[in-house]
């Protein structure tokens, strides 16, 4: 990421992550990539042969489902001051998660005067700590007037994500880049509907259990996002889909597939 968008990153810290990424995988009998993304650029950006390196996707954990429990529900929903009805947004936040796209394409959304009277108070939730150069997410949220709508709802304890997950009406991932992007199979496992942007690993991770989007397009997101919120049929195909499509992702497969590759490497070395 810091080499395919340099942009969103703090110039120190990015001078670090190319120097010392770049003499690990130089260094390293052999590398794990967590998508074939992610392998693709190692050969790409840094010259690292194929056969050094093997994908092996990450699991979900099996606590990841669909909350039901009333109770639990309506804590996790008193503890971070939720809304009725929300979009989720979760991450750190940094430039590279693209918060300002997904602001802008809320802002559209409650602009479109064809939008349904169901979304009519539709909020949006944003969870995460703090990260860097963020005060431009901020900023926008004071900048449209929508305070009231806009929600910063800080860290997100991890027992808490299934309920956090499954209280939302949609998941929005529309980052800049991602290595893998684990929330959306999180959000999928717990039948929350998903629109994710279409760049780096995110089509291998969404595959077609959601929607996916440019993220340099608000008004596409924007447009999904109404899709997803209106209509019922879609959302019951898309939550059926992915809670399907997050069960391939097993932690006992990607144990095998790491437990082969140290049998293999410690063979040849």
């Amino acid at each position: 990421s810091f080499l395919r968008v340099p942009e969103h990153f703090v110039p120190g810290f990015r001078a670090y992550l190319e120097g010392a990424v770049s003499r690990g995988a130089s260094r390293a009998q052999h590398i794990l990539a967590d998508s074939e993304s992610t392998r693709s650029d190692l050969i790409d950006l840094m010259g690292i042969s194929q056969e050094k390196i093997t994908v092996v996707y990450p699991g979900v954990d099996s606590r990841f489902t669909r909350v039901e429990d009333p109770h639990l529900l309506a804590n996790v929903r008193e503890r971070y001051r939720l809304p009725d009805q929300f979009v989720l947004g979760l991450s750190t936040l940094q430039p590279r998660k693209n918060f300002v796209g997904l602001i802008e394409a809320f802002r559209l959304l409650l602009a479109n005067p064809n939008q349904s009277q169901n979304l009519a108070d539709l909020h949006l939730v944003i969870c995460g700590d703090l990260g860097w150069m963020y005060e431009e997410i901020q900023g926008r949220v004071a900048q449209y007037g929508l305070k009231d709508r806009i929600h910063f709802a800080g860290f997100v304890r991890d027992e808490d994500l299934p309920a956090l997950y499954s209280l939302s009406s949609a998941f929005a991932f529309p980052s800049w880049y991602e290595g893998f992007g684990l929330p959306v199979l999180e959000a999928m496992a717990c039948s929350t509907p998903v629109v994710a942007a279409n760049n780096s690993s995110l089509p291998e991770v969404v595959g077609d259990a959601g929607l996916m989007v440019d993220a340099g397009s608000a008004e596409g997101l924007a447009e999904a996002l109404t899709r997803l919120l209106i209509d019922q049929e879609l959302r019951n195909r898309l939550a059926a889909a992915g809670l399907k499509h997050a069960r391939s992702f097993t932690w006992r497969q990607a144990a095998r597939d790491v437990l082969a590759l140290y049998s293999r490497v410690g063979q040849t070395h």
